[in-house]
């Protein structure tokens, strides 16, 4: 078997990427709107899965709202260390946002326990205490989801966005279903197929366009 290794400088490996994309939706023919394509690109990118062409979902105006929240000083609250990481904090800081995550704080753990609950809910809880607009970038806990859609239904807390991508079995499908039917902005991915690596890649596009001056 003839293999030919491509040659690609280390800077230029991810633009090569996004080409080679960018070729692979031609081939299969998959036409995706002009405003959400960067977005949609980067999730592919993240997972070399082309499925997130036809699976993410795009409340009206999503990504313009989330950039309008980040450029005026937003916290993006995680539901996993992972997320956390690997949002940009340097371009986030430089409108005077920020990121962070409850999951691995003691006293979260030890409600959640006494509760029998799982340490998703209880982080979903006590960010809604947060002051200012807060966006949530879930990517592996179906619970922060359902969590988050009690709230909005019992009137104590509306997120300003959410980002629904967790991954799993386990009322995956529905907890997404729940954010959808509601009308709080949100990039959502249907279906089972998610992750942390992905709800930090949706973030990072839509910070990306900032930076370039595109939102």
């Amino acid at each position: 078997m003839n293999r030919e290794i491509e040659i690609v400088a280390p800077e230029k490996i991810e633009a090569r990427s996004f080409e080679i994309i960018g070729e692979e939706l031609n081939n299969k023919g998959i036409k995706i709107d002009k405003d959400k394509e960067f977005i949609i690109k980067r999730a592919i990118h993240t997972t070399a899965d082309f499925d997130y062409a036809y699976s993410l979902r795009f409340s009206d105006g999503v990504i313009n709202i989330m950039a309008d929240l980040i450029k005026k000083g937003c916290i993006i609250v995680t539901d996993t260390n992972m997320a956390l990481s690997g949002i940009n904090k340097t371009e986030l800081a430089k409108w005077g946002s920020k990121v962070i995550c409850f999951m691995a704080d003691e006293e979260v753990a030890m409600e959640a326990k006494l509760r029998g609950v799982t340490r998703a809910t209880v982080s979903m809880e006590r960010a809604s205490k947060l002051e200012g607009p807060v966006i949530f970038a879930i990517g592996n806990a179906p619970t922060a989801l359902i969590r988050l859609r009690e709230e909005y239904d019992a009137k104590t807390f509306i997120p300003s966005l959410v980002i629904g991508v967790p991954v799993g079995f386990v009322n995956v499908e529905i907890a997404k279903e729940m954010i959808m039917e509601t009308d709080i902005p949100y990039i959502i991915n249907e279906g089972r197929k998610g992750g942390s690596n992905v709800a930090a890649a949706l973030i990072n596009a839509v910070l990306y366009e900032i930076k370039k001056g595109n939102l």
